[in-house]
């Protein structure tokens, strides 16, 4: 059995009356990039603060290498690195000069060959100044000075907001180059969804503060299905397929959205009901997350969703 690294229980949080993070069960094995994503609001910072220990949850806890996140340890927060949306770092400091002020917190740790590496896989001199930086050239050497320790553990919040196409591609294939060495974790959360297919390989989604999705990457792709169906006559008043999330009807044809319906049950019942046609609409991962989070009413549909109450 894969080793947990980071697993909350009923997490849950309140601010006065508004529920953030609702009861959110999770489990993330060792050595995965895991994606978590949400809408707006869903409550993705919330409980990645709750997961470090800087926000007291209302109920519920979170557990990161072993440890209680209330009761995290200097020696686990060592292990543990944090890259958060905006890359505050000291403006007057030179590159060198946070490099010394970084490494004096982790004496035993500092990898000082990686962080060198990583200066010049991204072109950057230790001389410059941190004021005279651009964003994502801030977000580079935020993402070195992190990297430097070795953490076991990496959360990552949005680290790519506000950075440009060609920035972002080069930080997440740093970020795959040089973080995914033996027995590193990483929880990346992110509102582009391109950047999550190309580097996640598990994905949690979390709606309004609940879970979602916690699977594989690969199989929430092969999950979530947009199907057309064109009929001769009228379409059927009721649409009984397995696995009906969203049903869109216009005149002849109607557009479906479908979670864990196999091709051969979509079929079935398009002999069943007559259409004339149909097809399976390709669709990237945002498309699948847009049409996944957009329920009209609450359905379990995934297995991890058959046990919760």
């Amino acid at each position: 059995m894969n080793e947990i690294v980071l697993e909350t229980v009923g997490l849950t949080k309140y601010y006065g009356q508004r529920l953030a993070v609702d009861h959110l069960d999770l489990q993330i094995p060792r050595g995965c990039i895991c994606g978590f994503i949400g809408r707006n609001g869903a409550g993705k910072t919330t409980a990645i603060k709750m997961m470090l220990g800087l926000l007291k949850p209302t109920a519920g806890s979170a557990r990161l290498l072993g440890c209680d996140c209330q009761q995290l340890t200097p020696q686990i927060r060592q292990r543990i690195g944090y890259v958060t949306e905006g890359h505050r770092l000291i403006g007057w400091m030179s590159i060198a000069y946070l490099e010394n002020f970084q490494k004096a917190f982790f004496p035993r740790l500092w990898d000082g060959k990686l962080f060198a590496e990583m200066m010049e896989y991204f072109g950057l001199s230790k001389k410059q100044k941190i004021k005279h930086l651009s964003n994502g050239q801030r977000a580079q050497v935020s993402l070195a000075i992190t990297l430097a320790p070795n953490p076991e553990l990496l959360i990552m919040d949005d680290p790519t907001l506000g950075l440009d196409a060609a920035i972002r591609r080069q930080f997440l294939e740093g970020m795959i180059q040089l973080i995914m060495r033996q027995g590193r974790t990483i929880l990346f959360s992110s509102h582009i969804l391109g950047d999550i297919e190309r580097v996640a390989d598990r994905i949690i989604v979390i709606d309004k503060g609940q879970l979602r999705a916690n699977c594989s990457l690969e199989e929430f792709r092969k999950a979530v299905k947009k199907v057309k169906f064109s009929f001769a006559d009228s379409i059927p008043e009721n649409i009984d397929i397995d696995g009906l999330l969203h049903c869109r009807r216009q005149e002849k044809d109607c557009e479906m959205t479908l979670v864990r319906t196999s091709d051969e049950q979509i079929a079935q019942w398009a002999k069943k009901n007559n259409a004339e046609r149909y097809h399976i609409v390709e669709m990237n991962l945002e498309d699948q997350f847009i049409e996944f989070t957009e329920l009209t009413e609450r359905k379990r549909l995934f297995k991890w969703e058959e046990n919760q109450q």
